[in-house]
């Protein structure tokens, strides 16, 4: 019975590090002002398209 409990809890730590992961990413994706998004775009935009 006790391995169930070592199973859960390295159930619950695995869920937990996922989180603080995905939230990471979002605040470094939301740390972008709308001009500094644009200006990117337009810079791969630039890149990307023969000319």
């Amino acid at each position: 019975m006790r391995w169930w409990k070592i199973l859960g809890l390295a159930a619950f730590a695995g869920v937990a590090a996922t989180g603080v992961v995905i939230a990471r990413g979002e605040r470094r994706r939301r740390a972008y002002t709308p001009d500094e998004i644009r200006a990117k775009l337009r810079e791969r935009h630039s890149e990307s398209s023969p000319q």
